[in-house]
């Protein structure tokens, strides 16, 4: 017979493993593997998603405040496919990022604001995701979408190194990423993001957009302020250059954009991407505070 305190122990072991195989059975990430779900409404010809309205029909209203209609699931969707409300997706973004590729790595800054129209969201947002200890994913477009998805990818390329023993390619977790971005390809994501990183064949540079398509390249800069940045980054850009020289045309690029471009904004983070991984060279300026800088290295006062 057992001791009445290993009896309870043996219980108390039991029902707490029960509660976490519920707590685990509770996460439902099939949406990972049918990402077109989101994009079908009550009109479309083929809905294969209707089993999910039931679903949907049963979320309690006073406990989640939901569109007065009678399938909140896809208002949105229906309401753009009706045309009653033209513009209802077509969310207005704003950012400036950029990469570049010189003789000892590669730099990739960015801003910071998070703007719709001509709402500013917040001016701390994290545009740099931290893959791994040798990749960099930049953020432009939706900041949801690229967020959730690139940390996803930081999933499937640790998943990958588990497996294989070894650290995933630039290229091939650029093409993860694409390949995640094509099956979305016309159902209203929005995302423009650069994939950086060193692996055996030394710095890459990819730029993945929304759908689906994937460069390599030397120079790119993604985002509302893009426009501003390419012209300061082309003027002073030489592959031969220092890491010194290199931060601070990244620094100046991304400053010149968020002072032309009202989308842009918040502070300038600069990363460089070396042999031994990544490293973190500006956490954060203020732009404002370059603006001043800048101005009375020019000799200027900054209000001309």
């Amino acid at each position: 017979l057992k001791p009445f305190w290993l009896k309870n122990l043996g219980t108390k072991f039991d029902t707490c493993r029960a509660t976490k195989a519920m707590a685990c059975a509770a996460m439902d990430i099939s949406f990972l593997s049918d990402p077109g779900i989101f994009a079908k409404g009550q009109h479309a010809e083929d809905d294969d998603a209707r089993g999910d309205l039931q679903m949907a029909r049963s979320i309690d209203i006073q406990s989640f405040p939901l569109a007065p209609v009678s399938s909140p699931y896809t208002f949105c969707e229906d309401v753009k496919k009706l045309g009653c409300a033209p513009g209802l997706m077509d969310f207005k973004h704003g950012t400036t990022t950029l990469g570049f590729v010189f003789k000892h790595g590669i730099i990739i800054a960015v801003d910071s604001r998070a703007s719709m129209g001509s709402y500013i969201g917040s001016q701390t947002v994290k545009k740099v995701i931290e893959i791994n200890s040798f990749l960099l994913g930049t953020m432009a477009g939706g900041a949801a979408d690229c967020s959730f998805w690139e940390r996803h990818l930081a999933r499937l390329c640790r998943m990958h190194e588990l497996r294989t023993k070894e650290r995933i390619s630039v290229a091939a977790a650029s093409k993860l990423l694409a390949n995640i971005f094509f099956q979305y390809k016309g159902q209203g994501l929005s995302c423009g993001t650069m994939v950086a990183g060193w692996d055996k064949k030394g710095p890459s540079l990819y730029m993945v957009d929304d759908s689906g398509e994937r460069f390599k390249g030397e120079r790119f800069s993604v985002g509302s302020g893009s426009p501003f940045a390419y012209g300061v980054l082309d003027s002073a850009y030489d592959r031969n250059m220092s890491v010194e020289d290199a931060v601070e045309l990244g620094r100046r690029s991304i400053y010149h954009a968020t002072h032309r471009d009202g989308a842009s904004g918040g502070v300038v983070r600069v990363y460089h991407v070396h042999e031994k991984g990544w490293t973190k060279v500006i956490a954060g300026e203020d732009v404002n505070e370059l603006h001043w800088m800048y101005a009375k290295e020019k000799g200027m006062v900054g209000n001309e």
